[in-house]
């Protein structure tokens, strides 16, 4: 065994290159196995394990070739098939994820399992709805192109709470696209009417100078058109032999005791003499000049009979002219007016006194204010346009007839028999010179005629209640053909579509006529922004609003007003309009469509109230509405219930205007905030609550809002 041994470590020794022969310990430890073979070698030191145990630090450069006597470069070409391999690998996988993309079976959100597919299957979720990048078209179910602009379409993409109706909008990116809100209001509301005009004179202030006699100009002292004369200066100087002879006798009466064979006495005769001098034009000053001096004059001087400014000369000095001939044509520019053309019903909101503004093309930039003077009671034939006469002060001169001008009428939005106008209430105005306006009856001092009260013209003393419509800023509503859609933030960040009913609008406001109440915040700036994200999450918008809600939350606001009752024929037809009103709410509470003999029966005294005259004005415009949303109501019970809560905030309405003798004894509006779309409102006459809008469902849901009886208006026999 010792020879075995001895024999080993040198094979050892060579292939550690310089291990030291002291270290025995390890040959000793490596010595084979008493059942080995003599001169075997052990597997560790064939596998190279005692050469990668390291060389001492001063034999590095020998590590090499003490790999058991590989031949050279041999590790480096297994190297390289390692890394060969390591690519290969690589490579395939990245084939097989493009194979997973293309069949869809590896998505950008993930891998597409059996679960997605479980989930379409099941019809829990709505089907994918692609959009045209451009908004051109509506959401389509089908991908492709856009129809109109060709471009791809996406996938919509999940907005808002994924309510359908509502987007959010972070504080960060609010600020950043620069969304503003503004919160609506209950107010009096005008609507500006524009037109164009043109300055002329006040015809009752012209002034036409004809030649008295026939004769010859010597002298014009008016020389030429423009000049400004008062009244009672002299204009010209005309030569007249008839006229001569005319104060010959006048003075020849004055101055004779007698008329030859005739019995008339002295008076007589100088009465017809002066009679004649007057008729031939001359003034009651030159008249009495000539009695005093007693000498008849060959000329005589035209004098102006008011004041003002010559427009017109028609002769020059040395014309010989005729009796009639016209001389000059004076205007007193210190009043002008404005005529305007008015479509007749633009021109049946306009009164008499109500103030206009105008701007003249010949002065931009400043406005005159007048009052009209008069409205044209017939429409043109050939223009089919009224005539309105403004009335305006020009002590100034810069308004010049002839000129055209550009004029603001401000009327209410909302049409009434009254107007109230504060520089006008509980006055008194002229009936001739509407800019002549006092606190107390008097005469006017132009014209003479007494001062009327300006209620006589139709206006209040106080604001008209009928007038007080919701309003929001005018940039707040986006508009599409008949569509008008706002964007209410119910809660911060979160906007809501609301489809709305747009009434008139001004320069700065719009009236919403239905789908808002007042004190609700809209958007004003940023609303296009919003829609653009409405539309891209698939939920409604402007280019598709009619998923959108079109009622304000909670219960419908009724004002506080005191109802007429009504009474004969208009009594009769309200009632029976209400108690089928009545009969269709039951039925339907009782999950069945309205019965349509109540339904027609509702429609047609709607109908008929819409013509009574004694039905007030504000009554009969909800008729119409409630009569328009009836006609809904004849198909299945879930059009019936859609069109139901319409007709219902109308016959409301209505009720808070006008009552019939039975629905002013008891009358009790109740409301559910369960109806999809912000509640639903009813009337009932008593009893236990019966939802209409539910059914069996929920039968019982609603609150009552408040009793709307009116027992103290009495029932008229």
């Amino acid at each position: 065994m010792e020879d075995d041994e001895n024999t080993r470590v040198p094979e050892v020794s060579v292939g550690g290159g310089n291990t030291p022969a002291a270290d025995t310990s390890t040959s000793k430890t490596d010595a084979p196995s008493p059942g080995d073979e003599p001169g075997a070698v052990s597997s560790d030191v064939c596998d190279g394990k005692l050469g990668e145990q390291g060389p001492p630090s001063g034999s590095s450069d020998d590590a090499a070739p003490a790999r058991h006597g590989e031949r050279p470069f041999e590790w480096l070409v297994r190297t390289a098939v390692q890394a060969a391999v390591v690519l290969a690998v690589v490579g395939l996988g990245l084939f097989m994820v493009g194979v997973a993309q293309r069949t869809q079976w590896l998505t950008a959100d993930g891998f597409s399992t059996g679960d997605r597919a479980l989930a379409e299957d099941t019809g829990n979720a709505e089907p994918t709805r692609y959009i045209c990048p451009m908004m051109c078209t509506p959401p389509s179910t089908e991908p492709g192109r856009c129809p109109v602009c060709a471009m791809e379409l996406v996938p919509a993409t999940v907005g808002g709470q994924g309510d359908g109706v509502s987007i959010t909008i972070e504080p960060a990116a609010r600020r950043l696209v620069g969304i503003q809100t503004a919160v609506s209001k209950t107010a009096n509301m005008n609507r500006t009417i524009r037109t164009i005009g043109s300055i002329d004179f006040v015809e009752s202030r012209l002034s036409t100078i004809s030649a008295y006699i026939d004769g010859r100009l010597e002298k014009m002292y008016a020389n030429y058109a423009g000049v400004t004369v008062n009244q009672g200066e002299d204009l010209a100087l005309v030569y007249s032999p008839d006229l001569y002879s005319a104060q010959a006798e006048y003075v020849a009466s004055l101055e004779s005791k007698a008329a030859g064979r005739f019995s008339i006495g002295d008076n007589g005769m100088q009465e017809m003499a002066r009679e004649k001098l007057s008729e031939l034009g001359m003034t009651e000053e030159q008249i009495a000049t000539l009695r005093e001096s007693g000498k008849p004059m060959s000329r005589i001087r035209i004098k102006s009979p008011q004041s003002g400014t010559v427009i017109e000369k028609s002769a020059v000095e040395g014309d010989y002219v005729k009796t009639g001939q016209k001389l000059y044509r004076i205007a007193d520019l210190s009043s002008v007016w404005l005529m305007l053309d008015l479509f007749p019903d633009d021109a049946s909101l306009v009164r008499f006194g109500q103030q206009v503004e105008a701007e003249i093309q010949s002065l931009p930039g400043e406005v005159f204010t007048g009052r009209v003077a008069f409205i044209d009671p017939v429409v043109d034939q050939q223009t089919r346009t009224v005539r309105v006469r403004v009335e305006f002060i020009n002590f100034d001169g810069k308004l010049r007839p002839g000129d055209y001008a550009t004029a603001r009428l401000s009327v209410p939005a909302i049409p009434s028999d009254r107007a109230y106008d504060p520089a006008l209430a509980d006055r008194f105005i002229s009936p001739m010179h509407p800019q002549v306006i006092r606190d107390g009856p008097g005469d006017c001092p132009l014209c003479g005629m007494r001062l009327v009260p300006t209620s006589e013209y139709g206006y209040s003393p106080e604001p008209v209640e009928g007038q007080q419509v919701v309003t929001v800023p005018r940039d707040a509503v986006l508009l599409a053909g008949d569509q008008g859609v706002l964007y209410v933030e119910t809660e911060p960040g979160r906007f809501e579509i609301r489809r709305v009913t747009v009434g008139p609008m001004n320069d700065t406001d719009a009236v919403i006529a239905e789908g808002l109440a007042a004190g609700e915040v809209v958007a004003t700036s940023g609303n296009f922004l919003i829609d653009s994200q409405m539309q891209l999450a698939g939920n409604p918008s402007l280019l598709d609003p009619s998923k959108a809600t079109s009622y304000p939350p909670g219960p419908l606001s009724l004002p506080d007003s005191q109802p007429v009752l009504l009474t004969g024929d208009s009594a009769v037809q309200f009632d029976r309009a209400y108690n089928a009103y009545f009969e269709i709410q039951a039925a339907m509470a009782a999950d069945t469509a309205p019965p349509r003999v109540a339904l027609n029966s509702m429609v047609d005294a709607l109908a008929r109230l819409e013509l009574l005259p004694d039905v007030p004005d504000q009554a009969q415009t909800r008729f119409a509405k409630a009569r328009s949303a009836a006609g809904r109501m004849d198909g299945s019970l879930e059009t019936a219930r859609g069109a139901f809560r319409t007709v219902s905030h109308a016959m409301l309405l209505a009720a808070t205007v006008a009552r019939g003798p039975k629905t002013a004894e008891r009358l009790t509006h109740y409301y559910c905030p369960m109806v999809p779309g912000g509640g639903g409102d009813w009337m009932q006459t008593g009893g236990e609550l019966a939802n209409p809008y539910w059914g069996a469902e929920m039968l019982r849901c609603g609150e009552v809002i408040g009793e709307l009886g009116v027992k103290e208006l009495g029932v008229k026999e």
